[in-house]
């Protein structure tokens, strides 16, 4: 009885994991998919497939329509992402990434998101390093100065007159800012030197979340002495790898390299 028991339990173990692989076959730009589709994205025979399927779709998790059907993720996975997204709190969820750039950098890693025509330090990890620079949780400052803001307005993709009312009050050329902006869209990172404190370095790239919206940047602060041009491309080769991890921890699933 035992033994039976077990296997029962096996078998409902293989239909979570089953029913898992169908919901993870959807991807990003996959409003709906066909059986055919889904067929050649997991490895299940037709008959199971269909069960399963129907499974999922009288729990709210798939809707189908058509003939023949295609299939689109439900409402129960809405409901899901809300309370998913609702009960996290991002600098908490980026700790871990955070810190692991702070430990292969050395330097100062701080976490900023966009809040109107400014950005916000939500998180920082000091350097230990005796000559260092920190900006401090809930520093702000205009969205559109150092490499933490422009990491952000890049992908903002600003009008002209939103750039005129972010810059409001400040000389500034804006078709030298935008091809500023386009550059930091081809190369994924955005960096500054001496813009706001003299003698420092800022490197920040942008991370995203589930929606594939922008979701804030992850800078790295150093001073020129250690961050020369080629520390600086190998610092935003591994910014730019901690970025992407982030918004994956975020449910990212696409490349924001370039626009």
């Amino acid at each position: 009885m035992e033994e039976v028991e077990k296997e029962k339990g096996g078998e409902g173990v293989r239909a979570v994991d089953r029913a898992l692989d169908i919901m993870l076959a959807f991807g990003a730009g996959d409003r709906e998919l066909t059986v055919a589709e889904l067929m050649k994205r997991v490895d299940l025979s037709r008959p199971t497939l269909y069960r399963l399927l129907y499974t999922l779709e009288q729990n709210g998790f798939l809707t189908a329509s058509g003939d023949p059907q295609r299939f689109r993720l439900g409402p129960s996975v809405g409901r899901l992402a809300w309370a998913w997204t609702s009960s996290f709190d991002l600098a908490e969820i980026a700790q871990p990434v955070m810190r692991k750039l702070w430990e292969e950098t050395g330097e100062t890693v701080a976490l900023f998101v966009p809040h109107g025509a400014t950005r916000l330090c939500i998180a920082e990890i000091p350097s230990p390093q005796p000559l260092s620079f920190k900006r401090g949780v809930g520093y702000s400052e205009k969205i559109f100065r150092g490499a933490s803001g422009r990491a952000l307005l890049a992908w903002m993709d600003p009008s002209a007159e939103q750039l005129r009312k972010y810059s409001d009050g400040m000389k500034l050329d804006l078709s030298e800012l935008r091809s500023q902006l386009d550059a930091v869209r081809k190369d994924g990172y955005a960096e500054s030197h001496d813009e706001l404190i003299a003698g420092a370095v800022a490197i920040a790239a942008p991370f995203f979340d589930q929606k594939e919206s922008l979701a804030g940047s992850v800078a790295i602060f150093g001073p020129s002495v250690r961050l020369d041009n080629d520390r600086i491309k190998e610092l935003a080769a591994t910014l730019r790898e901690h970025t992407a991890s982030l918004s994956a921890l975020l449910g990212s699933t696409s490349s924001h390299r370039q626009a």
